[in-house]
C-alpha cells in the first residue's frame, strides 16, 4: 500500500531506498466517512495525503455559497496547500464525497526531509510547480472560456472521472454555473 505512494512520488523524482526510508516510519493511514472533512476553512492543515480510494472536492464558501475548485480521486495527492506552507488557518475545505482511504503524513515532516535529501527538495519543487500549473490553467479557464467552452473543455480533458463519479450540480458548481444552466448547455449539444 505505501509502494504505490513511492510509485507516485517517483512520477516527480527518484527516490533511493534511504531517500523512501525517512519517510516511512511517519506514514499513516486514515478513513474519512463521506461529507467529513480532510481540511476545512478556518481550521490550519497539517498533513498531505494521498487518496487510496474515494474522491473529495476542494471547494470555497462565502457568504453562504460554496464554489467547487477541485475534485481529487485515487491517487492523487490532496491537502490545503496554502494552508500548510503559511501556518495559517485555511480558506478552503476539502470534503469527502465518498467514503475515502488515505495515506496521510505531516507537512513539517516533508519541510524536514527537503534539508536531508535532494530527492525530497526537488519533489517539494515539483509538486509546487505542478499545483502552480494547475491553479493557473483552472483559473485561465474560468476567466476566459464561456460556460459552454469549459463544459467542452472538461469533455475534452482526461478528468473523465468528473463526469463519471460526481454529481450533475457539483460539476456545474466547478464549472461555476447553475445545474439548470448545465442541463440547457448539455441540451444543445445534443441537438448539434
Amino acid at each position: 500500500m505505501f509502494d504505490l505512494l513511492r510509485k507516485h512520488i517517483e512520477k516527480f523524482t527518484s527516490l533511493t531506498d534511504t531517500d523512501w526510508l525517512l519517510l516511512l516510519p511517519q506514514l499513516k493511514i486514515k478513513k474519512l466517512r463521506k461529507n467529513a472533512f480532510f481540511s476545512k476553512e478556518g481550521k490550519i492543515c497539517r498533513e498531505i495525503g494521498f487518496i487510496l480510494q474515494g474522491n473529495m472536492r476542494h471547494f470555497y464558501s462565502r457568504d453562504g455559497e460554496e464554489k467547487t475548485t477541485y475534485f481529487y480521486f485515487e491517487n492523487h495527492f490532496v491537502t490545503d496547500y496554502i494552508s500548510c506552507i503559511s501556518g495559517k488557518p485555511g480558506l478552503i475545505s476539502i470534503e469527502a464525497l465518498s467514503d475515502c482511504e488515505l495515506i496521510v503524513f505531516p507537512y513539517t515532516v516533508l519541510q524536514q526531509l527537503y534539508s536531508q535529501s535532494h530527492a525530497w527538495e526537488r519533489f517539494g519543487r515539483l509538486i509546487a510547480e505542478y499545483l502552480a500549473a494547475g491553479l493557473e490553467e483552472r483559473m485561465t479557464g474560468l476567466l476566459m472560456l464561456s460556460p459552454e467552452e469549459r463544459y467542452l473543455q472538461l469533455l475534452d480533458s482526461n478528468k473523465q472521472k468528473i463526469l463519471e463519479r460526481i454529481p450533475q450540480h457539483l460539476i456545474a458548481n466547478y464549472l461555476g454555473i447553475t445545474p439548470v444552466s448545465l442541463s440547457r448547455i448539455r441540451n444543445r449539444m445534443l441537438k448539434k
